[in-house]
This record gives C-alpha cells, structure tokens and sequence, in this order.
C-alpha cells in the first residue's frame, strides 16, 4: 500500500470502527508513518536529555546498499509479517524456511500481533501502537506472497497487468529485469503492481508458479478485516474471532469498492487527495471531516515535539527540550515501533521457529 491506503483508508476504518476522529487521526497518522519514519538514531538536546529512535523504513533504497536490504529488523517487523505458511505456532508449511518467511494475509502470526497490541491500548501510546499494527497488518494482505529478506522466491518474471501503460514502460522492464535478478527483496521485482488498488495483474514467481492477484478484492478485504480488528481493539476483545465481527457497513463498502475501481492516478499521492476529498465532503456514514497528513516539515508531528523542519537528521542537530516532549505524538510513535518490533522479533516470531532478531 501507499499513502491512500495506509492513510485515507486508515482512517476510514478507523471512524466505521467507532473511533472518535482524534483518535483515528493518531491511528491513521501512524500508520502511514511507518512508510516515513526513515531516520534513525539519538536525539539529542540543549539540557543533556537524549532519546533514542529506531527507522522503520528505508525510503531512499541504494541496491548497492546491500546492509540495508538485508534489514530483516525493518522489513519483516513492519513491511512483510513472517505468516509461518499461514499455519499455527507448532506446525512447519511444507519446503524449506524459506516458507515460513512468506508473507500471508491475515495469518495466525498477524492475530498475535493484533492481540498485542489489543494488550497495550492502555499505555500512552497505545493508539501509536494501533497505527503502527494497521499499517504491518495491511500488508500482510498486499504484501501476500514476498518475504522481507532477498530470496529468488520474490523474483518475478513475465509480470502483465490490466494496466498496459505499466507493463509497456520501458524503465519497468528494466527495473523489473534488475531487481527480479539482483536484489529479489520484498516485492520490489514487481514494482508498484501491489501498491495500485484499481488492477489485476499476474506473474511467475521464483518457485515457477503463476500468481494472479486482483488488488480491488485484496484492498476492500484489508480495509474490511482493519475495521473488524480495530472493533476488537476498542472492547478489549484478544479472542479475534473477526468472521464474527461486523466489518464495513453495506453503504460505505459500496462507495469504497466503487472508489477503489474509480480512482486511477498513478501517484499515490494523488489517490490520496482524492479519498480525503471524498471524507471532507461527508460522503462516508461518519460524516464531514477535515484530514490530512504531513510527514516532514512545518505541522508535521516531528516538527510539533523538537521543532525541527529538515528532512534529514544531521547528526550535530541540537534541539530545545520541553517536558511537552513526553508526550508528544512523534515520541509517542517511536515509543510504538519499539515496543511492535521488540514484541514481534523477540515474542512473536519464535513461536513459530522463527528467529530474526
């Protein structure tokens, strides 16, 4: 997913799910986050306090940077959930390790981690931590198929897509051919195909198998079971039995399946603008509201808890402390991916056999 989805539609389960429009601010604003919270390192400031953040992405790639590919920290915490062949803690999917890496929509290792982040929702960052969890639990949905480590079952040859003008683009092919062949991580050998939530499209992957993908039915299923979960989050409710959970209502799945069909820009960005076009105009059942999103620079929670405007850390930063740090929602995020990373990596994961910590 991009900014529309992690973002708008975010947001958009958010409210369907009962929560007030604050809060589903912070959870939307989170989630999306997690694709911009690229720097890493200490904070340091004027009285000697220090704070210590870790990145959840890496948006700038270097494919010659082969360290920060290889990130399994980042990638398989907060972009390509283990799914443990979509099997329970005990059992082993069929073939080599490499099979309990791949990523599966909705899988028992993603219940785990809704559960704990259910268990935080009274810590003071616990709607830091939803957002986060949305963003790792959408993915698990597009993201189906790939691995967070470089693999050959991510190659990806022979990729079509309803979409001609992506498939007839020169610098695809030849972004697909060298990525597919020397870097295979994640699902970057198919390019932006998962991202788009208007097309269908199909490929070979690594194992030789034809894989055909409808990115409508994906998406409407992650906003529908994101809704469901965040329902569960709000009673408190860690059985998770989402099949028996109220999801989208009828009205509104109607419009986001229509909008999912309708909006076809190529930039996220631009998709993005459209569905908070659509809330700002109350055409969703919660009614009219004003959202929006700035990860970097003037207004954006970075800029809000140490005032700083560049984009880029610079390691002799110094920056004015204010107790209004402590609770601050950017400090309150980094709290978040901390606590979601330490709990997938060192409680989750080996559950399932799975160590990469």
């Amino acid at each position: 997913m991009q900014i529309d989805g992690h973002h708008g539609l975010t947001y958009i389960a958010a409210r369907l799910a009962g929560f007030t429009a604050s809060d589903a601010q912070i959870i939307a604003y989170s989630a999306q986050y997690v694709d911009d919270a690229t720097n890493s390192g200490v904070i340091r400031f004027d009285n000697g306090a220090m704070y210590s953040r870790i990145s959840s992405a890496h948006k700038m790639l270097d494919y010659r940077n082969s360290e920060k590919l290889a990130n399994h920290r980042v990638w398989a915490s907060f972009h390509f959930l283990p799914g443990n062949g979509g099997l329970p803690a005990g059992l082993n999917p069929d073939g080599s390790f490499i099979n309990k890496l791949v990523c599966k929509p909705d899988s028992y290792v993603a219940r785990d981690m809704l559960r704990l982040s259910i268990q935080d929702r009274e810590k003071p960052y616990g709607l830091h931590r939803l957002g986060v969890t949305m963003h790792v639990y959408a993915d698990t949905f597009t993201h189906q198929g790939f691995s967070g480590n470089i693999h050959e079952i991510n190659k990806v040859e022979d990729l079509q897509s309803s979409d001609a003008s992506l498939d007839q683009s020169f610098f695809s092919k030849i972004a697909n051919f060298f990525v597919s062949s020397a870097f295979p991580l994640g699902h970057g050998a198919a390019l932006s195909h998962p991202d788009r939530p208007y097309i269908s499209w199909k490929y070979v992957n690594g194992l030789g198998e034809t894989v055909e993908r409808n990115n409508q039915t994906i998406f409407f299923e992650a906003v529908d079971m994101m809704c469901r979960a965040m329902r569960c989050y709000l009673s408190g409710d860690t059985d998770l039995e989402l099949d028996s959970v109220a999801g989208i209502p009828e009205a509104d799945a109607q419009l986001i399946k229509s909008m999912l069909d309708s909006i076809r820009d190529d930039d996220g960005e631009e998709r993005h603008s459209k569905w908070l076009e659509a809330i700002a105009l109350g055409q969703f059942s919660f009614g009219a509201e004003q959202v929006s999103y700035i990860a970097k620079g003037e207004g954006s929670w970075k800029h809000q808890s140490i005032g700083q405007l560049e984009a880029v850390d610079d390691d002799e930063d110094e920056f004015v402390y204010s107790p209004a740090f402590l609770t601050s929602d950017w400090k309150m995020f980094h709290d978040a991916l901390q606590a979601h990373r330490f709990d997938i990596l060192h409680d989750v994961l080996p559950k399932y056999g799975i160590c990469a910590a």
